[in-house]
């Protein structure tokens, strides 16, 4: 992609998504919600950060499809926004964010990773986060309200944050930071989110 006119030319966004199949996808917003609801709940949410980002110009942006790019949504997101479709690879979310990250730090040298569901993100957030790796940080995290966290960011590619990692627990985060202790790493932590898992979330978004 032509890195032209970006903020930072240095640096990509990846954003993970499933595709919007019924069923699969927001199951914790029902029973309240349908599965075609739960659905429209995915897609509102991830246009919404892929809209943001493309106006917003700080840098390439990478869309990571689940489980794969061929979804008529994913093609409809390459066209709508400025984006790149790329298909996650891994066993658990752990190895398929190592992999994403690894294969963005071979172009980029800057890298942050999101999901398609934290309406709390915004541009400024990610300026942050960039300038925090900037400034000799090597891990960048932005904590969640339930324990773990929506957005990471690296340099290089350090499978020890995320590979054999138990994930959607309270203690994600805590682990995360442990883990970067021991291994000698300098970790920085930007302002608190949330994200919508359940319809509780959901209704909290609704009436922002």
């Amino acid at each position: 992609m032509n890195n032209k006119g970006y903020k930072y030319s240095d640096t990509a966004i990846i954003v993970f998504c499933k595709a919007p199949v019924a069923g699969l996808v927001k199951t914790r917003l029902m029973p309240q919600l349908s599965a075609e609801q739960a659905v429209d709940v995915h897609i509102a949410l991830t246009q919404r950060i892929l809209s943001l980002l493309s106006k917003s110009q700080l840098c390439q942006v990478q869309l990571w499809c689940s489980p794969d790019t061929h979804h008529p949504f994913f093609i409809h997101c390459a066209q709508q926004y400025d984006v790149s479709l790329h298909m996650q690879q891994g066993q658990d979310l752990g190895e398929r964010m190592h992999h994403a990250i690894s294969a963005a730090l071979e172009n980029s040298s800057k890298v942050l990773l999101i999901g398609c569901d934290c309406p709390s993100l915004m541009v400024e957030d990610f300026k942050f986060a960039i300038n925090a790796l900037q400034n000799n940080n090597d891990i960048v995290l932005s904590p969640a309200e339930d324990g773990g966290y929506v957005m990471v960011g690296m340099t290089k590619p350090h499978h020890e944050i995320l590979l054999n990692m138990t994930w959607g627990h309270d203690k994600v985060l805590s682990t995360s930071i442990q883990r970067a202790k021991q291994s000698g790493l300098n970790l920085i932590q930007t302002r608190q989110h949330w994200d919508i898992d359940t319809f509780v979330d959901w209704q909290r978004f609704t009436q922002m």
